[in-house]
């Protein structure tokens, strides 16, 4: 029996999920049986959260579309500059709170996230199967270089940080999901997550040192495992990382 066929091009950021030989081209690809486009599509590499838009001969589909021998397939990164609202989109829409649950090898992005003001969940044990029910049940965005993961069908929003340095990561993340307006810096806890609360000095005295007590006057608690935080060396370095993401509003991505 002659093998099935199918011609496929992606699109954008969906190229950094092939091999370099299919990169930015029309490629063939054989396959067997009717696999609904998303299956197709991450038999090849990208992860379904990644994809934006479908294309099958020319007309905009939905993931559970079937692939017959012959067809041509364009699939479309997240479009940030271009409004492609009339067009059937398979990327769901964000919620309106935007929440992370980021995997085991991304603490330090978790940190940064956190920073920010963003509601992030990380632990140094965090399963897959948990993370997966985390993006479903309470609408998170899974972050993670797990690809396996990306793949889970109970994933319903996430990304995959191509670099695989923190700050870097941070800078990805930020571009991806437009969050510049959203940002709130430090009103997040960095080590537990909860919201920070305005403290005095008399209520926290007890867990300063003596020379950060006699400079300083503005304080910070976490109401859940009482880390107090003050505008000191590091929180100046974390603002001037904050001015930096904040001018990603004026500049093209790269």
């Amino acid at each position: 029996m002659k093998p099935k066929q199918v011609r496929v091009r992606l699109y954008g950021a969906l190229n950094d999920f092939l091999p370099p030989e299919r990169r930015g081209a029309e490629f063939v690809h054989t396959f067997a049986g009717t696999p609904s486009v998303k299956d197709l599509l991450e038999s090849l590499g990208p992860p379904h959260p990644e994809v934006e838009v479908i294309l099958v001969d020319g007309e905009a589909v939905d993931f559970s579309h079937r692939v017959e021998d012959g067809a041509r397939v364009a699939a479309y990164p997240v479009f940030h500059a271009m409004d492609v609202t009339p067009v059937t989109r398979v990327g769901l829409p964000l919620p309106s709170e935007l929440r992370f649950a980021l995997d085991v090898g991304l603490g330090r992005l978790s940190g940064f996230l956190r920073m920010l003001g963003f509601d992030t969940l990380w632990r140094n044990d965090f399963e897959d199967d948990e993370l997966a029910r985390l993006s479903g049940d309470e609408e998170r965005i899974v972050l993670t270089r797990d690809l396996g993961l990306l793949k889970r069908a109970e994933v319903r929003h996430g990304y995959y940080p191509r670099n695989t340095d923190p700050a870097h990561q941070l800078v990805e993340v930020v571009r991806r999901f437009e969050l510049t307006a959203r940002m709130q810096p430090f009103t997040r806890c960095l080590a537990c997550n909860a919201s920070l609360s305005v403290a005095g000095k008399h209520e926290v005295l007890d867990r300063i040192p003596e020379g950060v007590a006699a400079t300083h006057s503005r304080f910070q608690q976490c109401p859940e495992c009482r880390r107090v935080y003050w505008p000191g060396t590091h929180h100046q370095r974390m603002q001037a990382l904050v001015d930096k993401l904040r001018q990603l509003e004026h500049e093209p991505a790269g």
